[in-house]
């Protein structure tokens, strides 16, 4: 047999070199990767991390706004977002797209129905359908003017059935009230992030303020995924929750600003004015409970109309006019230098190579007293009586009443004004309020001394800011004395000749009347400067300071109105009027200001009842002329409203928590915030219908409530109760009245 001959195989061998090479490459490459755990140096863990680990946002809803009762001012609302599907592989079925087809149709649509949404745009986003890298677009989305819709505006879209547009639930800031507050709450809007998020920021007035507080923090969940985006078995989810925002609680009276924004439309339908102002404040706390200004927005929508965007309240400075006479009077009062039966002469004042006149071109009315001179508003009175004061004192007085600095309110932007002083005649304009400037806070904070018996109260807008998870107070505002600028005696003589200016013969300020409380005030009218000064001939800002009831104020209130368009033979205070006299007596009437009660209110004292019987406190509670009502079945009190010991007017409710059933008492005549706190405490299912007092409910009183039926309480605004109180002075002024 013969024997093979080894034959060497060069291609086998090559072979087995190449992949014996690759083999051992692989091999490194793996212990390589085993040991390091880098590739190009880079962590391969974290890479993976990066393709598989997804992240999806919690978005954290914004803190809502509330009004002093708790009722919504603004908050998050259901809204919807627009999209349009663009890419052609959408649709599986040609019968039935999914995308876009006919986009001139799709944009005419969309501009008819979303106006801000500009025809040409609309067709212009729907036909580029490739990204700037040349990928294709699946969906395109239309900013700001597409985000937001109503549900409305959504329903009669999506009635015309067009292919490839489609809708996404979204959350809109929303300001249930209109034209309510507007400068003061201001507004917030969409914006979008350059990672093409969009967070809702505040803008203007509280909303711009507080938007940290508001904003709150979005959260995240993260997850991991497979290679097609499926969440894998067993995957652990990471969750940061989102830590929403902060709920801001104000002074404000929903039910007071409401008579104030009506009152002032109708007046700025009927007269036509430049700009109107008007604040309220309860005088012992320096509460506002009310503030607005026209030219006004809708926050929903920022449309207005010849308006600008500083709240002048608090930014915008004026010329007083004789609204200033109220504290150059306290001076004198304050300093013994107030000579009431002394007579002068009025008309005209020297001063220097200038003069003085009083209102009727300098006619005056002879020698009269200096008290008929404040009655008739006499300028020259004012000229006389600065140097009975001394003009060193007088301005120290001023100072003392907050005038030439900020007051310190709790919102931005706060203007000073500016008390002049550098000549003669500066300082005699300044005592009837010409000349220097001052913001309509700082006059509402000066008259608090007034009727706060010599103390001064600094006024403020925030209540608390609470944190809504837990409950927590974050910020809790609390009144501020600022001092004692006149003694209680003083504050008192001052209130009486306020009242006067209502009541003489030759009072000036007539108009402001009411028949079931007795007002003090002054009136004011003032010049307005150029800007290239000197004065506007005929042109005025017509204003009232005013508070009510006289013996025992409970609210103050400042009304402005510059230039309106008065009829023939009508003075200005008569537009002033149509705003203070409704506002101020549907106002009183709303806070249970009894008029038999305003010429003496007793006070009572309450303490912390917590953990005392309920039936032992009700006994005492009652003996000091208040009215408890116990929420449950009687027992040890847990929890009671108000909270902690002060003082209350007689007859104020005092709620007081115990463990139990729970028996409806009789609403008939409750307030609404009286009804809204039972509300809170008892947790129960109240449906309030209207504002002002409680007229009718829909289960009796004295019901054991056994489960969560919701009951109904209708109540009837003041106007509605007391119209037939107001007294009118023409038909048409009848018709007005009953309109509101």
């Amino acid at each position: 047999m013969k024997k093979k001959r080894f034959r060497f195989q060069w291609g086998a061998f090559l072979l087995m070199i190449f992949y014996g090479g690759l083999f051992f490459l692989l091999f490194t490459r793996m212990v390589t990767l085993q040991a390091t755990g880098k590739a190009e140096g880079q962590e391969l863990a974290a890479r993976a991390a990066a393709k598989y680990s997804k992240e999806s946002a919690i978005t954290a809803n914004r803190g809502k706004i509330y009004d002093r009762t708790g009722q919504v001012i603004a908050e998050d609302t259901l809204s919807y977002r627009l999209i349009a599907i663009v890419n052609e592989e959408a649709t599986i079925d040609p019968k039935k797209p999914r995308h876009v087809i006919d986009v001139e149709k799709t944009a005419a649509v969309l501009h008819e129905n979303i106006p801000s949404l500009k025809e040409e745009d609309i067709v212009k986003k729907l036909n580029n359908r490739y990204r700037s890298d040349g990928q294709p677009l699946y969906q395109v989305e239309f900013g700001s003017a597409g985000r937001g819709i109503s549900h409305e505006v959504m329903s009669k879209i999506k009635d015309k059935k067009l292919p490839g547009i489609l809708f996404v639930n979204d959350l809109k800031r929303y300001y249930p009230n209109g034209i309510f507050a507007s400068h003061l709450i201001g507004f917030a809007v969409k914006e979008e992030n350059k990672d093409h998020t969009f967070t809702t920021k505040g803008k203007m007035g509280l909303e711009l303020t507080y938007n940290k507080e508001l904003s709150g923090k979005d959260g995240k969940i993260e997850y991991e995924t497979d290679a097609f985006s499926y969440l894998l078995p067993n995957s652990e989810k990471m969750v940061t929750p989102a830590k929403n925002g902060d709920d801001i609680y104000l002074t404000i009276d929903k039910s007071i600003q409401s008579f104030l924004e009506e009152a002032m439309s109708q007046v700025e339908k009927e007269y036509n004015p430049e700009s109107m102002t008007a604040v309220i404040a309860e005088p012992k706390t320096g509460k506002i409970l009310a503030m607005t200004q026209r030219p006004t927005f809708n926050p929903d929508t920022r449309e207005g109309t010849n308006m600008k965007w500083l709240n002048d309240v608090i930014e915008e400075t004026i010329e007083p006019g004789s609204t200033m006479k109220t504290f150059t009077l306290a001076s004198a009062i304050d300093t013994n230098t107030w000579p009431p039966n002394a007579k002068f002469m009025s008309g005209r004042y020297k001063v220097l190579d200038r003069e003085v006149k009083d209102h009727n071109k300098g006619r005056g009315w002879g020698r009269i007293t200096y008290l008929e001179g404040f009655q008739r508003s006499s300028n020259t009175a004012m000229a006389h009586l600065l140097k009975l004061i001394g003009e060193d004192v007088f301005y120290d007085y001023l100072d003392k009443f907050g005038f030439g600095k900020k007051t310190g309110i709790d919102l931005p932007n706060e203007a000073a004004g500016t008390l002049l002083s550098k000549y003669p005649i500066q300082r005699v304009t300044t005592t009837f309020g010409q000349g220097s400037t001052v913001t309509p806070i700082q006059l509402v904070q000066a008259m608090t001394a007034i009727a706060n018996d010599g103390k001064m109260m600094q006024p403020y807008v925030i209540d608390q800011i609470v944190d809504p998870s837990t409950g927590k107070i974050i910020q809790n505002h609390k009144p501020i004395e600022k001092g004692q600028p006149v003694s209680a005696n003083t504050a008192k003589q001052v209130r009486e000749i306020l009242a006067s200016t209502l009541t003489a013969e030759h009072g000036t300020a007539k108009d402001f009347i009411l028949n079931e409380y007795e007002v003090a005030g002054k009136t004011g009218t003032a010049q307005i400067p150029k800007a290239s000064g000197g004065y506007l001939a005929n042109d005025y800002l017509y204003s009232f300071l005013g508070m009510a009831p006289v013996d025992n104020p409970q609210l103050i209130m400042y009304v402005s109105v510059t230039k309106p368009k008065l009829k023939m033979g009508e003075n200005g205070s008569v537009p002033v009027s149509k705003v203070f006299k409704p506002v101020m007596l549907n106002s009183l009437k709303y806070l249970n200001v009894n008029t038999e009660d305003v010429k003496q209110v007793d006070n009572a004292a309450i303490q912390d009842y917590t953990g005392q019987s309920a039936e032992a406190v009700q006994v005492e509670l009652a003996n000091d002329g208040l009215q408890p009502v116990v929420v449950g079945s009687g027992g040890k009190i847990i929890d009671q409203y108000p909270k902690g010991s002060q003082k209350l007017i007689k007859g104020n409710f005092v709620f007081l928590k115990t463990e139990g059933d729970i028996s409806l008492p009789d609403f008939t005549d409750w307030s609404l915030r009286n009804v809204l706190v039972f509300k809170s405490m008892a947790n129960l299912e109240i449906e309030v219908v209207g504002e002002g007092f409680v007229a009718s409910q829909s289960v009796s009183a004295g019901t054991v409530i056994s489960d969560s039926s919701p009951i109904v309480v209708k109540l009837k605004t003041p106007a509605e109760s007391y119209i037939k109180d107001v007294e009118a002075t023409s038909d048409d002024e009848a018709e007005q009245i009953v309109d509101q």
